[in-house]
């Protein structure tokens, strides 16, 4: 069990049951539709799965985002590969009180990038390569060599979660 961050299929963008996102996809199209935007559909047929399990502490990362002025990297929980600015949220029945915070990847990307500048990025974690390859890395040995691994864990997590989207048009939740 735990924390995931994985990519969205366009068929489970728009299922209504369990696990599914289609309150989700109908309220942010709502509020692009508001904003004189067109609506977010994802992109066609089968994309590379994005999946990382969130297995590093976050208390290094918060503090890396606050000194950096990145706190948008912790108020998301869905990212799209729209420009919003702001942030979109979406109330769900599922869960009134706790409402959805809805990101555009290319946001997400700029900040993310921003703090790779202040991080260490080994060459192995810059490099997308495939489900859980991040998290394997944190994992493994070699990631204790690198000084402030979870920070390094959660800025190249976001730079991956971003150019995913963008490169293939589909949703990333955490799950």
């Amino acid at each position: 069990m735990g924390i995931y961050m994985v990519s969205v299929t366009a068929e489970d963008w728009h299922d209504a049951d369990e696990g599914g996102r289609a309150e989700i996809a109908s309220g942010l199209n709502r509020e692009l539709g508001r904003r004189g935007l067109p609506p977010y559909e994802p992109g066609p047929g089968p994309a590379p799965r994005f999946e990382e399990k969130l297995v590093a502490p976050m208390g290094g990362f918060v503090e890396l985002c606050r000194e950096h002025g990145a706190d948008d990297l912790l108020a998301w929980s869905v990212l799209v590969p729209v420009s919003l600015d702001p942030e979109i949220t979406v109330t769900t029945q599922e869960e009134p009180d706790d409402p959805v915070a809805i990101a555009g990847a290319p946001h997400v990307l700029l900040m993310a990038q921003r703090l790779a500048a202040s991080v260490p990025l080994p060459p192995e974690v810059l490099a997308p390569s495939g489900p859980l390859a991040l998290t394997s890395w944190f994992l493994d040995a070699s990631a204790r060599e690198v000084p402030g691994a979870d920070r390094t864990f959660h800025t190249a997590l976001h730079l991956h979660a971003a150019r995913h989207c963008l490169a293939h048009g589909c949703p990333v939740v955490y799950s």
